[in-house]
Protein backbone atom coordinates (compact mmCIF):
# COMPACT_ATOMS: atom_id res chain seq x y z
CA UNK A 1 0.00 0.00 0.00
CA UNK A 2 2.98 2.55 -0.29
CA UNK A 3 2.93 2.76 -3.78
CA UNK A 4 -0.30 4.86 -3.88
CA UNK A 5 0.25 6.99 -1.13
CA UNK A 6 3.86 7.68 -2.10
CA UNK A 7 2.29 8.64 -5.49
CA UNK A 8 -0.13 11.02 -3.93
CA UNK A 9 2.89 12.49 -2.21
CA UNK A 10 4.58 13.26 -5.16
CA UNK A 11 1.38 14.74 -6.79
CA UNK A 12 1.61 16.82 -3.54
CA UNK A 13 5.65 17.61 -4.12
CA UNK A 14 4.16 18.32 -7.73
CA UNK A 15 1.87 21.18 -6.88
CA UNK A 16 4.62 23.16 -4.85
CA UNK A 17 7.30 22.54 -7.54
CA UNK A 18 5.37 24.26 -10.41
CA UNK A 19 2.58 26.06 -8.02
CA UNK A 20 -0.46 24.67 -8.57
CA UNK A 21 -1.74 24.87 -4.85
CA UNK A 22 -3.66 27.62 -3.08
CA UNK A 23 -1.84 27.84 -0.38
CA UNK A 24 2.04 26.53 0.05
CA UNK A 25 1.80 26.48 3.62
CA UNK A 26 -1.37 24.55 3.97
CA UNK A 27 0.26 22.30 1.34
CA UNK A 28 3.41 21.32 2.46
CA UNK A 29 1.47 20.62 5.86
CA UNK A 30 -0.39 18.38 4.57
CA UNK A 31 2.41 17.17 2.74
CA UNK A 32 4.81 16.56 6.28
CA UNK A 33 1.29 14.59 7.59
CA UNK A 34 1.33 12.38 4.62
CA UNK A 35 5.32 11.92 4.69
CA UNK A 36 4.57 10.66 8.23
CA UNK A 37 2.09 8.64 7.92
CA UNK A 38 4.29 6.85 5.46
CA UNK A 39 7.28 6.24 7.37
CA UNK A 40 5.09 4.63 10.10
CA UNK A 41 2.94 2.55 7.67
CA UNK A 42 6.43 1.31 6.35
CA UNK A 43 8.16 0.78 9.56
CA UNK A 44 5.01 -1.01 10.89
CA UNK A 45 5.76 -3.22 8.01
CA UNK A 46 8.84 -4.48 9.28
CA UNK A 47 7.97 -4.28 12.74
CA UNK A 48 4.79 -6.53 12.94
CA UNK A 49 5.42 -9.81 10.63
CA UNK A 50 4.68 -13.16 12.74
CA UNK A 51 1.35 -13.91 14.60
CA UNK A 52 3.21 -13.16 17.71
CA UNK A 53 3.97 -9.62 16.56
CA UNK A 54 0.35 -9.00 15.64
CA UNK A 55 -1.07 -10.53 18.37
CA UNK A 56 0.54 -7.94 20.47
CA UNK A 57 -0.54 -5.69 18.58
CA UNK A 58 -4.70 -6.90 18.69
CA UNK A 59 -4.18 -6.80 22.62
CA UNK A 60 -2.97 -3.13 22.52
CA UNK A 61 -5.26 -1.83 20.40
CA UNK A 62 -8.18 -3.94 22.60
CA UNK A 63 -7.01 -2.10 25.62
CA UNK A 64 -6.51 1.27 24.25
CA UNK A 65 -10.27 0.95 22.89
CA UNK A 66 -11.22 -0.09 26.35
CA UNK A 67 -9.57 2.83 28.28
CA UNK A 68 -10.06 5.49 25.57
CA UNK A 69 -14.11 4.52 25.66
CA UNK A 70 -13.86 4.46 29.51
CA UNK A 71 -12.93 7.49 30.07
CA UNK A 72 -15.48 8.54 27.76
CA UNK A 73 -18.62 7.51 29.10
CA UNK A 74 -16.86 8.89 32.48
CA UNK A 75 -17.06 12.79 31.20
CA UNK A 76 -20.33 12.06 29.34
CA UNK A 77 -21.51 11.08 32.74
CA UNK A 78 -19.79 13.87 34.69
CA UNK A 79 -19.78 16.38 31.69
CA UNK A 80 -19.57 20.05 32.93
CA UNK A 81 -18.93 22.06 29.53
CA UNK A 82 -15.22 21.59 29.52
CA UNK A 83 -13.02 19.50 27.91
CA UNK A 84 -10.64 17.04 30.33
CA UNK A 85 -12.93 19.13 33.00
CA UNK A 86 -10.81 22.36 32.69
CA UNK A 87 -10.08 23.24 29.28
CA UNK A 88 -12.23 25.62 27.87
CA UNK A 89 -13.25 25.59 24.29
CA UNK A 90 -12.90 28.54 23.00
CA UNK A 91 -13.91 27.57 19.37
CA UNK A 92 -17.15 25.10 20.50
CA UNK A 93 -17.16 21.82 20.10
CA UNK A 94 -19.00 18.24 21.68
CA UNK A 95 -16.43 16.24 23.25
CA UNK A 96 -16.45 12.68 23.89
CA UNK A 97 -12.91 11.33 25.61
CA UNK A 98 -10.19 12.99 24.24
CA UNK A 99 -11.77 14.21 20.84
CA UNK A 100 -13.14 17.62 21.03
CA UNK A 101 -15.83 16.15 18.29
CA UNK A 102 -17.92 13.03 19.13
CA UNK A 103 -18.18 12.03 15.54
CA UNK A 104 -14.21 11.84 15.85
CA UNK A 105 -14.62 9.54 18.96
CA UNK A 106 -17.02 7.33 16.95
CA UNK A 107 -14.57 6.89 13.67
CA UNK A 108 -12.18 6.22 16.36
CA UNK A 109 -14.45 3.22 17.87
CA UNK A 110 -15.32 2.02 14.60
CA UNK A 111 -11.87 1.22 14.13
CA UNK A 112 -10.97 -0.67 17.90
CA UNK A 113 -14.34 -2.62 18.16
CA UNK A 114 -13.80 -5.28 14.98
CA UNK A 115 -10.63 -6.31 16.82
CA UNK A 116 -12.61 -8.17 20.15
CA UNK A 117 -15.83 -7.94 18.41
CA UNK A 118 -15.13 -10.09 15.31
CA UNK A 119 -12.96 -13.06 17.39
CA UNK A 120 -15.71 -13.25 19.92
CA UNK A 121 -18.74 -13.55 17.33
CA UNK A 122 -16.37 -16.38 15.34
CA UNK A 123 -15.34 -18.50 18.43
CA UNK A 124 -11.79 -17.49 18.26
CA UNK A 125 -11.08 -16.66 21.65
CA UNK A 126 -10.18 -18.86 24.34
CA UNK A 127 -12.95 -19.80 27.13
CA UNK A 128 -10.36 -17.85 29.85
CA UNK A 129 -10.42 -15.13 27.93
CA UNK A 130 -13.90 -15.06 26.60
CA UNK A 131 -15.02 -12.17 29.84
CA UNK A 132 -12.12 -10.33 29.11
CA UNK A 133 -12.46 -9.84 25.62
CA UNK A 134 -16.27 -9.12 25.68
CA UNK A 135 -15.65 -6.36 28.13
CA UNK A 136 -13.14 -5.12 25.53
CA UNK A 137 -15.40 -4.97 22.77
CA UNK A 138 -19.06 -3.92 25.19
CA UNK A 139 -17.62 -1.00 26.67
CA UNK A 140 -16.52 0.67 23.40
CA UNK A 141 -19.51 -0.81 21.58
CA UNK A 142 -21.58 1.60 24.52
CA UNK A 143 -19.69 4.80 24.39
CA UNK A 144 -19.88 4.49 20.75
CA UNK A 145 -23.68 4.54 21.28
CA UNK A 146 -23.35 7.15 23.86
CA UNK A 147 -21.59 9.70 21.82
CA UNK A 148 -24.68 9.98 19.68
CA UNK A 149 -22.76 9.89 16.28
CA UNK A 150 -25.68 9.51 13.89
CA UNK A 151 -22.61 8.58 11.30
CA UNK A 152 -20.57 6.28 14.14
CA UNK A 153 -23.90 4.41 14.30
CA UNK A 154 -24.71 3.53 10.75
CA UNK A 155 -21.02 3.04 10.21
CA UNK A 156 -21.24 0.28 13.06
CA UNK A 157 -24.21 -1.34 11.38
CA UNK A 158 -22.33 -1.36 8.29
CA UNK A 159 -19.67 -3.72 10.37
CA UNK A 160 -22.22 -6.12 11.60
CA UNK A 161 -23.50 -6.31 8.13
CA UNK A 162 -20.31 -6.75 6.79
CA UNK A 163 -20.15 -9.35 9.22
CA UNK A 164 -23.43 -11.35 9.18
CA UNK A 165 -22.42 -11.71 5.25
CA UNK A 166 -19.17 -13.29 6.03
CA UNK A 167 -20.84 -15.90 8.56
CA UNK A 168 -23.18 -16.65 5.77
CA UNK A 169 -20.69 -17.30 3.06
CA UNK A 170 -19.16 -19.28 5.58
CA UNK A 171 -21.97 -21.09 6.40
CA UNK A 172 -21.28 -20.00 10.43
CA UNK A 173 -23.97 -18.15 11.05
CA UNK A 174 -26.74 -20.29 13.19
CA UNK A 175 -23.39 -21.59 15.33
CA UNK A 176 -21.94 -17.91 16.15
CA UNK A 177 -25.10 -16.03 16.29
CA UNK A 178 -25.88 -16.19 19.39
CA UNK A 179 -22.18 -15.53 20.83
CA UNK A 180 -22.64 -11.88 18.82
CA UNK A 181 -25.86 -11.52 19.82
CA UNK A 182 -24.98 -11.73 23.42
CA UNK A 183 -22.50 -9.24 22.89
CA UNK A 184 -24.70 -6.69 21.92
CA UNK A 185 -27.25 -7.47 24.51
CA UNK A 186 -24.66 -6.56 27.19
CA UNK A 187 -23.58 -3.64 25.42
CA UNK A 188 -27.34 -2.60 25.20
CA UNK A 189 -27.76 -3.79 29.04
CA UNK A 190 -24.81 -1.03 29.87
CA UNK A 191 -26.30 1.67 28.29
CA UNK A 192 -29.55 1.07 29.09
CA UNK A 193 -28.18 1.05 32.59
CA UNK A 194 -26.53 4.69 32.06
CA UNK A 195 -30.12 5.92 31.12
CA UNK A 196 -31.56 5.61 27.57
CA UNK A 197 -33.65 8.83 28.39
CA UNK A 198 -30.74 11.24 28.68
CA UNK A 199 -29.08 9.83 25.29
CA UNK A 200 -32.16 10.45 23.28
CA UNK A 201 -32.29 13.83 25.14
CA UNK A 202 -28.39 14.27 24.43
CA UNK A 203 -29.11 13.23 20.88
CA UNK A 204 -31.73 16.00 20.02
CA UNK A 205 -29.74 18.57 21.61
CA UNK A 206 -26.37 17.73 20.25
CA UNK A 207 -27.80 18.02 16.07
CA UNK A 208 -28.68 22.07 16.74
CA UNK A 209 -25.26 22.56 17.69
CA UNK A 210 -23.81 20.80 14.49
CA UNK A 211 -23.67 21.46 10.52
CA UNK A 212 -27.04 20.79 9.28
CA UNK A 213 -28.70 18.32 6.93
CA UNK A 214 -29.23 21.05 4.24
CA UNK A 215 -25.22 22.75 5.00
CA UNK A 216 -23.92 19.34 4.45
CA UNK A 217 -25.36 19.11 1.31
CA UNK A 218 -24.65 22.58 0.25
CA UNK A 219 -20.97 21.44 0.95
CA UNK A 220 -20.85 18.83 -0.85
CA UNK A 221 -21.95 20.63 -4.17
CA UNK A 222 -19.41 23.33 -3.84
CA UNK A 223 -16.82 20.88 -3.08
CA UNK A 224 -17.92 19.17 -6.38
CA UNK A 225 -17.78 22.18 -8.40
CA UNK A 226 -14.24 22.92 -6.90
CA UNK A 227 -12.92 19.65 -8.59
CA UNK A 228 -15.12 20.68 -12.15
CA UNK A 229 -12.80 23.78 -12.38
CA UNK A 230 -9.92 22.26 -11.15
CA UNK A 231 -10.13 18.56 -12.62
CA UNK A 232 -6.74 17.56 -13.28
CA UNK A 233 -4.51 18.39 -10.33
CA UNK A 234 -6.98 20.00 -8.08
CA UNK A 235 -6.17 22.99 -5.94
CA UNK A 236 -3.42 21.71 -3.85
CA UNK A 237 -3.39 18.94 -0.84
CA UNK A 238 -5.34 20.75 2.19
CA UNK A 239 -6.37 23.88 0.37
CA UNK A 240 -10.22 23.02 0.88
CA UNK A 241 -10.46 25.98 3.45
CA UNK A 242 -9.02 28.34 1.44
CA UNK A 243 -10.66 27.84 -2.12
CA UNK A 244 -14.15 26.94 -0.44
CA UNK A 245 -15.34 30.40 0.29
CA UNK A 246 -15.31 31.54 -3.57
CA UNK A 247 -17.44 28.43 -4.19
CA UNK A 248 -20.16 28.31 -1.45
CA UNK A 249 -23.67 28.93 -1.83
CA UNK A 250 -24.95 28.43 1.42
CA UNK A 251 -23.34 31.34 3.57
CA UNK A 252 -23.35 31.12 7.39
CA UNK A 253 -20.82 32.78 9.23
CA UNK A 254 -18.53 29.97 9.99
CA UNK A 255 -15.52 28.77 7.63
CA UNK A 256 -15.27 25.69 6.28
CA UNK A 257 -12.38 23.75 6.52
CA UNK A 258 -13.95 20.11 5.61
CA UNK A 259 -16.07 19.28 2.97
CA UNK A 260 -17.60 16.46 5.85
CA UNK A 261 -16.79 14.25 3.00
CA UNK A 262 -13.14 12.47 2.33
CA UNK A 263 -13.40 11.29 -1.05
CA UNK A 264 -14.83 14.82 -2.65
CA UNK A 265 -12.57 16.47 -0.37
CA UNK A 266 -9.33 14.43 -2.14
CA UNK A 267 -10.99 14.97 -6.14
CA UNK A 268 -11.09 18.94 -4.99
CA UNK A 269 -7.42 19.11 -4.25
CA UNK A 270 -5.65 16.72 -5.90
CA UNK A 271 -7.81 15.88 -8.88
CA UNK A 272 -8.67 13.18 -11.49
CA UNK A 273 -4.69 12.16 -10.89
CA UNK A 274 -5.14 11.82 -7.14
CA UNK A 275 -8.39 10.31 -6.95
CA UNK A 276 -6.39 7.55 -9.03
CA UNK A 277 -4.22 6.82 -6.74
CA UNK A 278 -7.13 6.89 -3.19
CA UNK A 279 -8.80 4.61 -5.92
CA UNK A 280 -5.07 2.19 -6.38
CA UNK A 281 -5.02 2.52 -2.32
CA UNK A 282 -8.62 0.92 -2.00
CA UNK A 283 -8.18 -1.22 -4.36
CA UNK A 284 -4.89 -3.18 -2.94
CA UNK A 285 -6.88 -3.26 0.65
CA UNK A 286 -9.96 -4.63 -0.53
CA UNK A 287 -8.21 -7.42 -2.85
CA UNK A 288 -5.73 -7.83 -0.79
CA UNK A 289 -7.38 -8.65 2.19
CA UNK A 290 -9.80 -10.71 0.31
CA UNK A 291 -6.89 -12.99 -0.86
CA UNK A 292 -5.39 -13.35 2.90
CA UNK A 293 -8.58 -14.43 3.98
CA UNK A 294 -9.08 -16.97 1.32
CA UNK A 295 -5.59 -18.98 2.46
CA UNK A 296 -5.86 -21.26 5.28
CA UNK A 297 -2.93 -20.06 7.71
CA UNK A 298 -4.35 -20.81 10.82
CA UNK A 299 -7.04 -19.57 13.30
CA UNK A 300 -5.26 -16.14 14.34
CA UNK A 301 -4.51 -14.55 11.17
CA UNK A 302 -7.80 -14.67 8.92
CA UNK A 303 -9.93 -14.03 12.11
CA UNK A 304 -7.80 -10.54 13.25
CA UNK A 305 -7.56 -10.06 9.30
CA UNK A 306 -10.89 -9.69 8.84
CA UNK A 307 -11.53 -7.52 11.86
CA UNK A 308 -8.98 -5.32 10.09
CA UNK A 309 -10.40 -4.95 7.03
CA UNK A 310 -14.10 -4.93 8.40
CA UNK A 311 -12.96 -2.08 10.88
CA UNK A 312 -11.27 0.39 7.38
CA UNK A 313 -14.95 -0.60 6.07
CA UNK A 314 -16.69 1.21 8.83
CA UNK A 315 -14.37 4.26 8.97
CA UNK A 316 -14.22 4.51 5.20
CA UNK A 317 -18.19 4.41 5.38
CA UNK A 318 -18.29 6.86 7.84
CA UNK A 319 -15.87 8.68 5.61
CA UNK A 320 -18.80 9.85 3.29
CA UNK A 321 -20.29 11.57 5.98
CA UNK A 322 -16.98 13.17 8.11
CA UNK A 323 -13.34 13.84 7.72
CA UNK A 324 -11.89 11.65 10.05
CA UNK A 325 -9.39 10.72 7.85
CA UNK A 326 -8.17 14.46 8.46
CA UNK A 327 -8.15 13.60 12.10
CA UNK A 328 -4.21 12.54 12.58
CA UNK A 329 -4.73 10.22 15.46
CA UNK A 330 -7.99 8.24 13.36
CA UNK A 331 -5.92 8.65 9.80
CA UNK A 332 -2.99 6.67 11.22
CA UNK A 333 -5.44 4.25 13.34
CA UNK A 334 -6.80 3.35 9.76
CA UNK A 335 -3.34 2.74 8.15
CA UNK A 336 -2.47 0.27 10.63
CA UNK A 337 -5.57 -1.98 10.52
CA UNK A 338 -5.28 -1.42 6.37
CA UNK A 339 -1.81 -2.73 7.02
CA UNK A 340 -3.58 -6.12 9.16
CA UNK A 341 -5.49 -6.53 7.23
CA UNK A 342 -3.20 -7.12 4.10
CA UNK A 343 -0.21 -7.67 5.17
CA UNK A 344 1.26 -11.45 4.93
CA UNK A 345 1.16 -12.95 8.92
CA UNK A 346 4.32 -15.36 9.54
CA UNK A 347 3.42 -18.08 11.95
CA UNK A 348 6.11 -18.15 14.08
CA UNK A 349 10.25 -17.00 13.55
CA UNK A 350 12.19 -19.24 11.52
CA UNK A 351 13.79 -21.60 13.96
CA UNK A 352 17.48 -21.85 14.40
CA UNK A 353 18.65 -24.63 11.60
CA UNK A 354 19.93 -27.76 13.17
CA UNK A 355 18.65 -26.96 16.57
CA UNK A 356 16.75 -29.74 18.37
CA UNK A 357 15.72 -27.15 21.43
CA UNK A 358 14.57 -25.02 18.53
CA UNK A 359 12.44 -28.01 17.79
CA UNK A 360 11.24 -28.98 20.47
CA UNK A 361 10.16 -25.30 22.07
CA UNK A 362 8.14 -25.13 18.40
CA UNK A 363 6.14 -28.22 18.81
CA UNK A 364 5.42 -27.77 22.47
CA UNK A 365 3.89 -23.87 21.45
Amino acid sequence: MLLPLAALLLIAVGQLLFHRTASSYSTRMELQLLLAYILILFLSGQVFRTVEDWRSFVWFVMALGFFVSLFGILQHLTFNGKLYWFREMRFGGIPFGPYVNRNHFAGFAELVIPISLVPLVLGKVRRERWFLVSLFAVVPIGALVLSASRGGLISFFVELGVLLLWMIFRRTLGKHLLTGGAVLFLAFLMVSWLGVQQLVERFSSMQSLEVTVGKRASMRADTWRIFLDHPWLGTGLGTIQIVFPAYETLYDGKIVNHAHNDYLEALAETGIIGGLCCLWFLGILFFDSLRRLSQPVGAFAPTVQLAGLIACLGFLTHSLVDFNLHIPSNALLFFLMANLATTEIRQSSSPIPNSGIARHRHRIR
